[in-house]
C-alpha cells in the first residue's frame, strides 16, 4: 500500500538517523532544535525541515537518536486564527516520551526501539456481556494500600501488585478503567489557587504516560523507564485476566483558552488544530477554554494514531471517551453521527478488538447525544457504547428522590415503568440494531456524589475547591434521609445502607455494560464534596481499612457480581422482539405484586412501585437461565404473590437488599406462594424449571 503524506508522524529510527516529520498547513518554517546532552535548556543545534505533500515537514539527521531531547519552534503569519511565536519551543504532538525543561516547558524525547518483552501476555477478549468496569483513579486506587510496598503505592507498578490484582479478581470485576493517564498538566488557574488538577483532564500529549504515576525509581530512570513500568502494569493485568480501558481526552488540550499557555497546537497550527469562528475567536464546547478541530484531517488522524499506539504497542483493551460528541462534530461545529472520525475509530483494522465507549456529550449546542453514536456493539466488543446519563438519574430518583418525595408529600412522583425501560436495557434510548450492550449502566462516575453521599447529602459540599461552592453539580439526585452529613442515628443509618445495597443491586442486576466507581463497593465518602477533581489527598484516595459495615457492604458486591456472572438472563446481548425468540436475548415478563401480568395503572401510577420482573435467557452459548427480581419503590413492607408461568416450578431466593448479609435457607418458593417484602427493597430469585 502506498504511504501516504500524514503516515509517520512524528520521529522515526532509520538507518540514516531520526526522522521527524509534522503537519501543519499554516507554518512558513519549521525548525528542529537539539539540546545539550546535559543542559536541557541549551539549544546544540537547530535544523529546518522541509515542507513536503501534504502540509508535512521533515527532516532526517543523525542527531535524532534514542535519548535526544528535542523541540520545534515555527514560524507564520499574523492575523486572525494564528498565534505563531518563533522563540517558543513546542513539543512535536507525536512525541513518546517528554522531559521538563522547568519554565512551563517541556522537550520531546527520542524512546529506543522497543524490546519490552511481553511473554506470553495477551489481552483477556472480556466479551462485552462480560464486561463489569471498574472506573478507578491510577494514584487514588493503592495510594492508602498497606499491603502494597510504599514506595509502590500510587503507581503503576502499585496497579499491578499482587494484593491490588487479588482484590479486583476477588471484587469480581473484569476491566479496570483509568481516569486519564496521558500527559496531563494543571491549569494555571489551580496552580495561581494553589491546588492542581488530580483527574487529568488536561492534556498535553497524546503519546506519553504521566510520569507522576511512575515509582520514584522509574521517575529517576527516565522517560523510557516510565514507559516500561506502564507495560509491566498492562503485562501483569492481562496475565491475571483482567482488562485496561483508558479514560482519554482528545476534546481539548491542557492550551486553555487563547490566553493560556503555548506548548504545542496552538504554536504549530492554531487556525486547524482549533475549533474558531472566522474572525480567530475560539469556539469552545468543552467548556475547557478550547476544543480540538476534528473536521481537520490531520487531527483526526492525530487522534487514530494516538489510539492505535496505546492499543497495539502498550496494548490497553478500550478507551472511554471524554465529552465524545465534541469528536463528532463538522467543520460547522454540529455533531454529526457519521462523522469521519467516529466512524474511523469504530471500523478501523487495528482497533478492531478494542472496547470504544462514547460519554456522549459535550457542553455546546446539541452536546447532548446519548443513543446517537454509530454501530453495533457486539459481545466482543466492536462498535460504540455510551454512558447512559438518563439510567444514572431514573435509579437515583427511583430509591432516593422519589422516596424522599413520598415521605413529605404522602405519594412518590413516579411509577416504576421508566425503571424498568432502563432495567431491561434502555430499548427506548438505543435502537433495536445497537441493543443493550449500547448503554454503559451507572450510578455514580468520578464527578458528583460517590454512592455513600448521595444517600447522605441533599446539597454539594465544595468549598475546598476554591469557588465558593459555586463548581460541580446542583442536580445530584439525592437524598440525605433527614440529616445533611454524618449521622448515628440507627434509622437513617440503616435506611442510607439499604438504599446503598438498593443502588448497587440495581446496577449490577440491569441488562447493559455496569460501570463501578472505586469505593463504592464498600461506601467510600468524600464528605459531600461532588466535584473533587483538584483533590489529590485521602479525600480522594480509595481507603483500605474498612468499618464492619464496610466490609459487610463490599460482601454484597461480590455477591451481586458473581450473581451476574452466573445467570445469563441478566445480561442479554440483544434486544427481544415481541413474538419472536431472539438469541442471546432475554424473554422478559412482567407481574404486579398479586403476581398478576402489568396494567397501564401498574405501569404508571406512584402508588403502584412494586414490580416482579420474570427473565429467561434464550442460550446461543450458556446454558438456558431464568431469574425472578422483585423491586419495591415504597417505604411499606408489602406482600407479593410470587408469578405463576410456564415452566417455573419453583424459586431460590438468592439475595435480599433488606439484610446487610444474606444467609441462604435452603427453601424453594412455590408459584402462587406470598412472600413479605420490606419497604424500599429488592429481592433476586433464581427460577427452577423446564425451558
Amino acid at each position: 500500500m502506498p504511504s501516504e503524506p500524514l503516515d509517520d508522524l512524528g520521529v522515526r529510527l532509520t538507518p540514516h538517523g531520526g526522522q521527524l516529520k509534522v503537519w501543519s498547513a499554516s507554518a512558513t518554517s519549521i525548525e528542529l532544535c537539539v539540546f545539550d546532552d546535559k543542559d536541557i535548556n541549551w539549544v546544540a543545534q537547530s535544523l529546518p525541515l522541509t515542507r513536503g505533500d501534504g502540509d508535512v515537514w521533515s527532516v532526517t539527521t543523525p542527531l535524532l537518536q534514542a535519548g535526544t531531547r528535542y523541540s520545534i519552534r515555527a514560524s507564520g503569519p499574523t492575523g486572525p486564527g494564528h498565534s505563531f511565536d518563533p522563540a517558543l519551543h513546542l513539543i512535536d504532538p507525536y512525541a513518546r516520551g517528554l522531559v521538563r525543561a522547568g519554565n512551563g516547558e517541556w522537550r520531546g524525547y527520542v524512546q529506543e526501539e522497543d524490546t519490552f518483552d511481553w511473554g506470553d501476555s495477551v489481552k483477556p477478549g472480556i466479551p462485552l456481556d462480560h464486561t463489569v468496569l471498574y472506573e478507578a483513579h491510577a494514584k487514588g486506587l493503592t495510594k492508602l494500600n498497606p499491603a502494597v510496598p510504599e514506595e509502590l503505592r500510587g503507581t503503576y507498578a502499585g496497579l499491578a501488585h499482587p494484593s491490588t490484582i487479588e482484590y479486583l479478581k476477588d471484587l469480581g470485576v473484569t476491566t479496570i478503567e483509568l481516569l486519564p493517564i496521558h500527559a496531563f498538566v494543571s491549569e494555571q488557574r489551580l496552580i495561581k489557587q494553589g491546588l492542581i488538577n488530580y483527574w487529568g483532564y488536561n492534556t498535553l500529549n497524546f503519546f506519553t504516560p504521566h510520569a507522576l504515576y511512575a515509582s520514584r525509581d522509574a521517575q529517576f530512570g527516565g522517560t523510557g523507564a516510565v514507559l516500561r513500568e506502564f507495560k509491566g502494569m498492562v503485562k501483569l493485568l492481562h496475565e491475571a485476566g483482567l482488562e485496561v480501558v483508558l479514560d482519554v481526552v482528545y476534546n481539548h488540550t491542557a492550551e486553555e483558552g487563547p490566553k493560556g499557555p503555548t506548548s504545542s497546537f496552538r504554536g504549530i497550527d492554531n487556525k486547524n488544530y482549533y475549533r474558531q469562528t472566522p474572525d480567530g475567536q475560539y469556539v469552545d464546547t468543552t467548556g475547557c477554554g478550547n476544543s480540538l478541530n476534528t473536521a481537520t484531517p490531520a487531527v483526526q488522524r492525530l487522534i487514530l494514531d494516538s489510539l492505535k499506539y496505546w492499543a497495539n504497542d502498550l496494548q490497553v483493551d478500550g478507551f472511554r471517551f471524554d465529552l465524545a460528541a465534541e469528536l463528532g462534530r463538522d467543520a460547522g461545529h454540529e455533531f454529526q453521527p457519521e462523522h469521519p472520525l467516529l466512524l474511523a475509530i469504530r471500523d478501523d483494522p487495528d482497533l478492531q478488538s478494542a472496547k470504544i465507549i462514547a460519554e456522549p456529550w459535550d457542553v455546546g449546542m446539541g452536546g447532548w447525544q446519548v443513543g446517537n453514536f454509530p454501530g453495533v456493539p457486539s459481545p466482543s466488543g466492536r462498535g460504540w457504547s455510551e454512558w447512559n446519563d438518563g439510567y444514572r438519574d431514573r435509579m437515583r430518583d427511583f430509591w432516593l428522590t422519589d422516596i424522599a418525595a413520598a415521605r413529605g408529600a404522602g405519594v412518590a412522583p413516579n411509577g416504576i415503568g421508566s425503571l424498568a425501560r432502563r432495567l431491561a436495557g434502555s430499548a427506548h434510548v438505543f435502537s433495536q440494531e445497537r441493543g443493550p450492550l449500547a448503554s454503559v449502566n451507572f450510578i455514580t462516575a468520578h464527578d458528583g456524589f460517590t454512592m455513600a453521599d448521595l444517600t447522605a447529602y441533599n446539597q454539594k459540599h465544595n468549598l475546598g475547591n476554591g469557588e465558593n461552592n459555586r463548581d460541580g453539580s446542583d442536580n445530584n439526585h439525592s437524598f440525605n434521609h433527614g440529616v445533611e452529613g454524618p449521622s448515628d442515628k440507627p434509622e437513617i443509618v440503616d435506611a442510607r445502607r439499604k438504599a446503598m445495597r438498593n443502588l448497587l443491586g440495581t446496577l449490577l442486576l440491569s441488562a447493559g455494560i455496569p460501570m463501578l466507581t472505586a469505593g463504592d463497593e464498600f461506601g467510600r465518602t468524600q464528605r459531600g464534596n461532588n466535584n473533587a477533581y483538584c483533590h489529590d489527598s485521602e479525600l480522594t484516595w480509595l481507603p483500605w481499612e474498612h468499618d464492619e459495615w464496610q466490609e459487610d457492604l463490599l460482601a454484597v458486591s461480590r455477591q451481586l457480581i458473581a450473581f451476574r456472572r452466573e445467570n445469563p438472563a441478566l445480561r442479554p446481548v440483544r434486544y427481544g422482539k415481541w413474538g419472536e425468540t431472539v438469541p442471546s436475548a432475554t424473554q422478559m415478563d412482567w407481574f404486579n405484586k398479586q403476581g398478576q401480568a402489568m396494567d397501564e395503572e401498574d405501569w404508571n401510577s406512584p402508588e403502584e412501585r412494586t414490580l416482579q420482573y420474570l427473565a429467561a435467557s434464550t442460550p446461543e452459548f450458556e446454558e438456558f437461565n431464568r431469574i425472578l427480581l422483585i423491586v419495591h419503590g415504597l417505604e411499606d413492607d408489602v406482600d407479593v404473590i410470587l408469578p405463576a408461568h410456564e415452566g417455573v416450578a419453583g424459586y431460590s431466593l438468592l439475595w435480599d437488599s433488606a439484610l446487610e448479609e444474606h444467609t441462604d435457607p435452603l427453601v424453594d418458593y412455590l408459584p402462587g406462594s406470598t412472600r413479605s417484602v420490606s419497604g424500599a427493597s429488592m429481592q433476586l430469585f433464581r427460577a427452577h424449571g423446564a425451558q
